[in-house]
């Protein structure tokens, strides 16, 4: 048997009808960029994630990017963040001129270890970001206690976290933004590129009004050197079908967990995915470390069994951030986690026995 790390055919045809209806609806509207589709849809992120406003964008990316700048980064400041993520969060501090500056993870969560957030700041530093990474969100009370103290702006990373939890709260709704991305395989997902940032300041909400739309507030008038970073309707009719099923998208991911640990606990070679027990987890991956990672890698492959690295080598080692001048050693726990991580398939609509065909093979790995 195969096993696809990830199928999305497979969740579209669960929903087809809806969603076919709700493009259709688009189409004959003629409205296909922003208007009541895309306000509608922001309403309800906002209210799903606890949040006063949301504001609907065109990628993952340029939510990071939009909401630094209406955090008033700007060129030569710092901002703090993981070396363990997408190249977009440090992609988007650069945007803006500013310099990221890396602090290493946490090695149970993978996450922004806040132990070590103070010793970055400097007197440049303008902001924290954070990256609630696989889908569990960050340690935010102690992040917040750090930022009220310096004074710095907060813009989470959620896009791998939509739904997480921290303390009964959701991620989104701690910083003084939030940013998703609904790319495809996010755990809620459009039809291509999407994002949306949420905040409940009001000043932040009206400069993102106008950052994504060329800068403008009023037609032909810009008060600001602007992005065209708008979230078209087709994609925000999209999402609005599934977000009615994010609830029973969540609980999917946490069932095909609890049943890998309950398997996988027997293998002492594995070490688990750790779960905050003030949290909850949403699985955007289904992250193991191993020490012979690249070998089981290669052995699932060939077993037609899809499973990822993410990441393979942190961002302070990369050749893009080479100007930095950072150097192998600098973040241990990162570099650590890039070495050992390997992610399984997932996602809600996985068959239990497709997931125990991926537990027998881990087994049969671990025999030899």
């Amino acid at each position: 048997m195969t096993v696809p790390f990830f199928d999305i055919t497979r969740q579209i045809q669960a929903m087809k009808k809806d969603l076919d209806t709700a493009i259709s609806e688009v189409v004959t509207s003629g409205r296909f960029i922003l208007g009541e589709t895309v306000a509608s849809l922001e309403k309800e992120v906002a209210a799903y994630c606890g949040t006063n406003y949301a504001i609907g964008v065109a990628s993952g990316t340029d939510a990071l990017h939009l909401a630094l700048r209406a955090c008033g980064v700007k060129e030569g400041d710092e901002v703090i963040t993981s070396p363990f993520t997408f190249v977009a969060t440090a992609e988007a501090i650069s945007y803006c001129g500013a310099i990221p500056v890396f602090v290493d993870i946490e090695p149970k969560t993978f996450n922004l270890n806040p132990a070590k957030i103070e010793a970055g700041i400097t007197k440049k530093t303008r902001a924290l970001l954070p990256v609630h990474l696989y889908g569990q969100a960050c340690e935010m009370d102690k992040i917040n206690e750090i930022s009220q103290k310096h004074e710095l702006s907060v813009v989470e990373d959620c896009a791998q976290a939509i739904g997480a939890e921290n303390n009964g709260k959701k991620a989104g709704a701690f910083g003084t933004t939030g940013c998703f991305s609904f790319f495809p395989t996010k755990n809620l997902g459009c039809f291509g590129d999407g994002g949306m940032i949420t905040t409940s300041d009001p000043k932040v909400f009206d400069d993102l009004l106008a950052l994504r739309n060329h800068g403008s507030r009023q037609t032909y008038h810009y008060d600001l050197i602007g992005h065209n970073s708008r979230l078209d309707a087709i994609q925000a009719a999209v999402l609005h079908v599934k977000l009615s099923h994010m609830g029973d998208f969540s609980e999917k991911r946490r069932k095909n967990a609890n049943i890998y640990n309950k398997i996988l606990k027997e293998i002492p070679e594995i070490a688990l995915p750790y779960e905050d027990p003030k949290g909850k987890h949403v699985y955007n991956q289904y992250t193991i470390r191993v020490k012979e990672r690249d070998k089981l890698f290669g052995f699932l492959k060939d077993k037609g069994i899809g499973t990822m690295v993410y990441y393979p080598l942190s961002l302070h080692l990369q050749k893009a951030f080479a100007a930095l001048g950072h150097k192998k050693g600098d973040f241990p726990e990162s570099e650590a986690a890039q070495n050992e991580v390997l992610s399984l398939p997932i996602f809600p609509e996985l068959e239990e026995s497709e997931l125990q065909e991926v537990c027998a093979a881990l087994k049969e790995f671990y025999r030899k």
